[in-house]
């Protein structure tokens, strides 16, 4: 008996492989918001269109990013962390793979299926913050090179955005036909036809101060500006998810808060205001956050978007402490540029040393330009990860006073 269910689990596995490589082959079919729009307000709406799409295309998206995963360095595969987010991905892909071969489009089997959906969300709720824990793992077990921490970034960007491609997807359809309706009767699903970007950068700005003052006890203001080059109207609006929106926000202002706060001394008398524009032209809404917060050197811009890296110290284990941290893993501006990325958008830094920064949001304005930006698991991939880190053919700094004084001085 127990040989029996030892071939059979065995069996099974290999089936599941089997699919992963059948799946794998296929290349994701990035959406638009507009196709999203155009979906969510047509008249014959139904969660059968949606099944019939979702049952190949989730599945593809997963397989893509798992077969990536096990291209990643032994060093971090080995961490009970990275092993527990694996088996998560590998459960929801076998949960998946059970609606394929389903023909029927009938009521009890679209209701199965969104609970199913639900189900699969709630699991991977902790993603970001597991894989986080494994990075950790791995630094402390293991001293890593160049060419892992490169590869480790690499994947990083694409798991990250994977993951909230499949979450957009998962909402859209839960949303729209689940039994519980969505929030406001005007959102389609997840999305805003008229998303009003001043309102969410104030409710993000609200959730940051609450958290900075129990902090600090204090907290900057915001100074809000806007201008809309295309109409002149008195608001900015534009089609887009307002989630993702208060999260790039929320992050943003996080960190100039902190930034201020720590710059100028919880003992200050006041503290400079956090400047806020938003412009809307012809192809982008471009919000741009300044503070005074003292700046960061030119020589770390980069690394702020880096998962292996983080200003901050690390975050308290849990029951440690009551205060709301203010950073974490050192992953918020990462996370936040993969939300501005995903249809097309970008985040960039800009700071002068001594005085402040400026962190600056691109949003696509149509719609119809706003596609998701998806990774694909092909051989170019593949050779990507095997590639070693290539040796620097410029001078870096202090190299010829390094040389010069150790062959002049002996030092």
């Amino acid at each position: 008996m127990v040989r029996l269910t030892v071939r059979l689990l065995a069996m099974a596995k290999k089936n599941m492989q089997a699919q992963m490589e059948y799946y794998s082959k296929f290349s994701p079919s990035p959406l638009s918001i507009k196709q999203f729009m155009d979906f969510g307000q047509s008249k014959d709406v139904d969660s059968a269109k949606s099944f019939v799409f979702l049952r190949q295309e989730l599945p593809v998206r997963i397989a893509n990013i798992m077969k990536e995963i096990n291209l990643l360095p032994e060093k971090l595969l080995q961490m009970p962390s990275v092993r527990m987010v694996q088996g998560w991905y590998q459960q929801t892909f076998e949960e998946l793979l059970e609606y394929v071969e389903k023909t029927e489009e009938e009521d009890p089997v679209l209701l199965r299926y969104i609970n199913q959906l639900t189900t699969i969300r709630n699991r991977h709720v902790n993603v970001v913050e597991t894989m986080a824990q494994g990075i950790l793992e791995m630094r402390e077990s293991y001293k890593v090179d160049q060419h892992e921490e490169n590869n480790v970034q690499y994947f990083l960007d694409r798991f990250y955005i994977s993951r909230i491609s499949i979450r957009m997807l998962i909402n859209q359809h839960t949303l729209m036909f689940g039994q519980i309706p969505t929030t406001h009767p005007l959102l389609v699903g997840s999305i805003d036809p008229s998303c009003d970007i001043v309102a969410v950068i104030r409710d993000a700005y609200d959730s940051a101060k609450y958290l900075c003052d129990q902090y600090y006890l204090a907290s900057p203001d915001i100074d809000v500006r806007w201008i809309d080059a295309r109409d002149g109207s008195d608001s900015i609006r534009m089609v887009y998810v307002p989630s993702h929106l208060y999260h790039i926000m929320f992050e943003l202002l996080k960190n100039a808060m902190r930034a201020v706060m720590e710059h100028k001394g919880p003992s200050a008398s006041e503290f400079p205001p956090i400047g806020i524009l938003v412009t809307k032209g012809k192809e982008d809404v471009t919000i741009k956050v300044s503070d005074e917060g003292g700046g960061i050197p030119k020589s770390e811009i980069d690394l702020l978007f880096n998962y292996m890296y983080s200003t901050a110290p690390a975050p308290p284990k849990p029951g440690v402490s009551i205060i709301p941290p203010l950073a974490g893993y050192g992953y918020g501006l990462p996370i936040s540029r993969l939300y501005a990325k995903y249809f097309h958008g970008d985040l960039t830094l800009s700071s002068m040393d001594g005085y402040g920064t400026d962190a600056v949001v691109y949003l696509k304005v149509l719609s119809s330009e706003a596609s998701e930006l998806l990774p694909i698991y092909n051989s170019a991939v593949s050779r990507y990860y095997k590639t070693p880190t290539p040796a620097s053919d410029w001078s870096t700094p202090g190299y010829f006073i390094r040389n010069y004084t150790t062959k002049r001085y002996g030092k």
